[in-house]
């Protein structure tokens, strides 16, 4: 007579079966399994527990059963199951692979299943099933810039530096320009937000000017310091560090973080730099914008009020910014940053390790 396995349940088995067995987004077929562990654990027969859950004792033996020897692991997942040798995919797997990896169509940049199917005379869901499995994605591509500095090191240091560890008696202000700052205004009136139906504006617009940004923020407390002006030349930056200039305590030291936009290093600038002796100016490597904490905060400004906005004139479109300024610095808060630079400098290594690897592959 054979009897059925005698189910223990520590406490974090139980609350793990528990939480399955209620959880109402937990598939059913997996809600089921564990209802029939916690009753087996409760000391329920097998011929009880199928009439209580209405299901077949096979059923319920099985699950005991596969409880017993794999616990939790083995209750997720179906046992894997018998069948026919794949022969098709046998045969096409490999070449699906190398042209995915290796070459391109003759008419474009990528494959899609269809056209590789096509290429090689399979089906198209047999492509998408080895690309699934081999985690292919060639419809998708992702972007990167890697900066070329030869002073990468050295400049990375001292940003970081500054955030992590202001010096006192100083202000360290992030700052850059925002160009080209379109006033847009859309060709028709936009529709309002409603129950069930989304805000819309027209894809087509018209153009009253533009308008470029110069700000700095203080990573401390997340001040901004702005001004709007018709173009970016060295003149305008001029104008903008005397701004800043005279809207900081004049006994305390700037630290200013800048990219490396030709304006911010033409021979009036510097010129000018030496008369102001409290001015410090750090740059970030090239193409290294994402280490300018300013740009987060330009990020900001267009999603919560230029992308969308309406703005018939460059005078709106000014005064649109400088209420998001006013408003900003009514309760600023500061950056914080958390990369060290070993740990920027680290992960920039092995990307360039492995891409090293993937260039001679």
């Amino acid at each position: 007579m054979r009897v059925a396995a005698a189910i223990t349940l520590s406490d974090e088995e139980r609350a793990t079966l528990t939480k399955w067995s209620r959880g109402r987004k937990t598939p059913v077929r997996l809600v089921q399994r564990a209802q029939i562990v916690l009753r087996a654990a409760d000391g329920l027969e097998n011929k009880d527990i199928a009439v209580e859950l209405g299901c077949t004792r096979r059923t319920v033996g099985t699950w005991r059963n596969r409880f017993a020897v794999e616990r939790l692991a083995g209750m997720e997942q179906d046992a894997p199951r018998g069948g026919r040798t794949a022969t098709v995919r046998a045969q096409f797997e490999a070449e699906i692979l190398r042209k995915t990896l290796q070459e391109t169509p003759p008419n474009g940049t990528h494959w899609s299943t269809r056209s590789l199917a096509k290429a090689l005379g399979c089906s198209d869901t047999l492509v998408f099933t080895v690309w699934r499995d081999h985690h292919l994605k060639p419809h998708l591509t992702k972007t990167f810039k890697l900066s070329n500095d030869p002073l990468f090191t050295e400049k990375v240091v001292d940003v970081v530096g500054l955030y992590l560890d202001p010096p006192d008696r100083a202000l360290v202000l992030s700052c850059d320009e925002k160009s080209q700052i379109q006033a847009l205004d859309r060709t028709q009136k936009s529709l309002p937000l409603f129950p069930g139906r989304l805000g819309t504006m027209t894809h087509d617009y018209k153009r009253h000017g533009t308008t470029t940004l110069f700000a700095a923020i203080s990573v401390v407390d997340g001040l901004v310091i702005s001004q709007c002006q018709p173009r970016h030349r060295h003149q305008e930056w001029l104008k903008f560090l005397k701004t800043i200039d005279a809207q900081t305590p004049p006994e305390l030291d700037l630290h200013l973080i800048v990219d490396n936009y030709g304006t911010h290093k033409h021979p009036k600038v510097l010129a000018w730099l030496e008369r102001h002796p409290r001015f410090h100016v750090h740059f970030t490597p090239t193409s290294c914008s994402w280490l300018n904490l300013i740009e987060r905060w330009f990020r900001d400004l267009t999603q919560r009020r230029l992308r969308r906005g309406t703005f018939r004139s460059v005078e709106q479109l000014q005064q649109a910014i400088q209420d998001y300024v006013d408003h900003h610095n009514q309760d600023p808060t500061g950056f914080r940053w958390t990369k060290s630079a070993d740990q920027i400098i680290a992960s920039v290594k092995r990307f360039c390790l492995r891409t090293a690897q993937l260039e001679d592959a």
